[in-house]
Formats: C-alpha cells, structure tokens, sequence
C-alpha cells in the first residue's frame, strides 16, 4: 500500500531578496527550482492576479521525496495581508537559531521552541534538535470549526493518491 504525504505549502511573498535570504541563509533551505510566468494562472495558482508573477520551491532535499515551500511573488505586489488561518511550520534543527544569532535575526522564544518570522510574516517553530529526514515536522492551521476541519482533511486525504512522508505531519487546532 502507498503510503501519503504532504507536498507542499505556498507562501506569497512580497519582497523576494529578503524572503530569499531568509529561506536560504538562516532556514538553510536550498532553491530547488524557479519558474516565471507572463499572466495569471487559471487555476489562480498566484492568487487572485492576473499579471507578471513566478514562483520558486525550496527545501531541504527534492520535491519527490521531501515536504517543500512554494514561495509565489507577484510583481508590483509589495506586500499582503496575511488571514489568521496560519500557524506555522515546526522544523527540527540545531542549525537555524545558529545561523539567526550570526545575522543578527530576530528570535522569540516560546517554552522550548524558538520563532522565527519570514519577511513576510510567516512564522517557523523551531525545535533545536537533531532528526532524520525531512526537517519540516509539521504545518499548523488553525480553524473555526474542528469537525468542519477534520471532514475536510479527512476526504481530501481519502482522495489522494500521493506518497505520504511518516516523518510529515499536520496539526489542526
């Protein structure tokens, strides 16, 4: 039986130097790939726009076989306003609080995790400790309605035919 996975998760940035510093230099993902567009998406991949836009997947190793960030820029788009639907990647790692205290990234820490907050406003749980496999350990959501959300998740998991990762998981709350 083929096991599932999450794929990915998209994040539309406004800035893509910073966001691209951020991603690569203190999460110590690599840019797997980069495409560009000349109009919107039909599918409104890039969201409700319809000009120039591309998007870039980064990650810790390749899209076949590890969880990875979708991060869509829209040109003339500086900025969004982000929903409050978005918790935040959880990530396990001794490397990243390192690599923010080097450049001087602001940290908040919370319990035993650490946070980060991406130029654009999206936050990273980090846990400093060592893993196997994918870093990203989970994506937390929130919701309004727990059974809503749990139907959901549960048909559209029921759906899908795609390799699931043991290591990925999703938490709703």
């Amino acid at each position: 039986m083929a096991t599932r996975r999450a794929l990915h998760f998209v994040f539309k940035v406004g800035n893509r130097t910073k966001t691209a510093e951020f991603y690569r230099d203190i999460l110590g993902m690599k840019f797997l790939r980069h495409e560009e567009f000349e109009k919107g998406c039909e599918a409104a991949c890039n969201g409700p726009y319809d000009g120039k836009w591309s998007k870039s997947m980064v990650g810790y190793g390749p899209e076949d076989s590890h969880f990875v960030v979708e991060l869509t820029y829209n040109y003339g788009i500086g900025a969004y306003k982000l929903g409050n639907d978005f918790r935040g990647i959880t990530i396990h790692s001794k490397d990243i609080i390192r690599n923010a205290n080097k450049l001087n990234y602001p940290v908040v820490t919370d319990g035993e995790s650490q946070i980060l907050t991406s130029p654009d406003g999206y936050k990273f749980i980090v846990m400093e400790k060592e893993t196997e496999g994918d870093l990203d350990k989970s994506v937390g959501k929130k919701v309004n309605s727990i059974y809503s959300a749990f139907k959901f998740l549960i048909n559209m998991i029921m759906s899908t035919n795609e390799k699931t990762s043991p290591n990925m998981q999703q938490t709703v709350g």
